[in-house]
């Protein structure tokens, strides 16, 4: 007989990053909950049959929906990124901002369904927030419901990421376990870089492609086969229709460049630390944002695709963002790394597993 799946909720899902990471890595993702239809539609389809519930965790009686719709499961683990903006370093930073609250909506979900663990996810300044307020609440408030919990920034090219991104993980266990981090499988030399994670895509002659479309290139790299193994379609690579001005500018920004670099009266548009910022082929990509309009390939004078975005987040190619383009790119750049989740999920199972297998 096979052994049972350890069973999760997805909490502020989004397209489901993180649970496809934790699905990959052997869990039986139950249901993903947030309150935007685009990203939940991606979530639906991306995570083998797993609801998706658009709810308010605004409201009290959200948690009992989220029962019911799986049948009063026995929950294992309940992971989340509650909305970073309330602690983001680009929003407002306001103590009162509502959605700080959903911390709270997370907590109750952890002390209604009792799972083994819980994973709470956001970004890194959210440690030393409100002189370290914010993460003191957050250990209090999950003390308080009987978990042990460890925190720690994880750096995402140490896990074969293609891209400089850090993230803040806590991670909760019953039974007054302590849990270690995974360790790096990566060290700096040995980082995947950008044209090792999408320098198979091709770029674009007559059109800007389709919605679904052919590989024209073979894979180069054990990380774009790795991408690769699950499909023999091509999703979400269609290009952007740039103006005249706009590939102007692009084409003269040096590889690894932003607009700094730029002659005097170039780019007068955009003056920002991201502004008209190039990928650099020999390096991890600088991290991946929810807007399509700064960031451009390191060798074509285009923004990146929903596609080429996704990889350089570690979404293998059978991953499939529906929406328009927006709403893909933001479902992209919104998400926890998928690869992440799966080392995550893989130390995870050596403690909530029945026999610890």
């Amino acid at each position: 007989m096979s052994k049972k799946k350890p069973t999760v909720i997805d909490m502020f899902c989004g397209c489901g990053g993180l649970s496809r990471g934790f699905m990959d890595a052997g869990y039986d993702i139950l249901l993903g909950i947030d309150n935007n239809d685009p990203a939940l539609q991606s979530f639906k389809e991306n995570h083998n049959g797993a609801i998706a519930m658009n709810g308010d965790l605004f409201q009290e009686s959200t948690i009992l929906e989220m029962a019911h719709l799986i049948d009063n499961e026995n929950v294992d683990l309940i992971i989340g990124g509650p909305p970073c903006q309330g602690f983001s370093l680009t929003g407002k930073r306001n103590e009162n901002d509502e959605r700080n609250t959903l911390f709270g909506a997370m907590v109750k979900a952890v002390e209604f369904f009792q799972p083994k663990a819980f994973v709470l996810e956001n970004v890194p300044g959210l440690a030393t927030l409100y002189k370290g307020k914010a993460k003191e609440s957050i250990l209090k408030e999950f003390s308080n419901l009987g978990y042990t919990i460890n925190d720690k920034v994880l750096y995402a090219p140490d896990y074969g990421i293609p891209q400089i991104r850090k993230r803040l993980f806590f991670v909760g266990l019953k039974e007054g376990m302590n849990f270690e981090f995974p360790e790096p499988v990566n060290i700096p030399e040995n980082y995947v870089r950008s044209e090792d994670a999408i320098g198979d895509l091709h770029d674009f002659k007559d059109d800007i492609g389709k919605s679904i479309s052919e590989y024209l290139n073979p894979p180069r790299t054990e990380y774009q086969r790795k991408m690769r193994k699950n499909t023999t379609k091509l999703y979400n690579h269609v290009g952007t229709k740039h103006t005249i001005e706009v590939i102007n500018v692009i084409s003269q920004v040096p590889e690894g460049g932003n607009y700094k670099d730029l002659p005097p009266g170039v780019g007068e548009s955009r003056k920002f630390n991201e502004a008209w910022t190039r990928y650099h082929s020999k390096r991890p990509s600088k991290t991946i944002d929810t807007g399509h309009r700064n960031h451009f390939h390191y060798e074509y004078n285009r923004v990146p695709t929903v596609r080429e975005n996704a990889r350089l987040q570690s979404f293998t190619d059978d991953f499939r963002f529906y929406g328009n383009k927006t709403e893909q790119y933001k479902q992209v750049g919104n998400a926890v790394p998928p690869l992440l989740g799966y080392h995550l999920g893989m130390e995870l199972k050596k403690y909530i597993d029945e026999d610890g297998e």
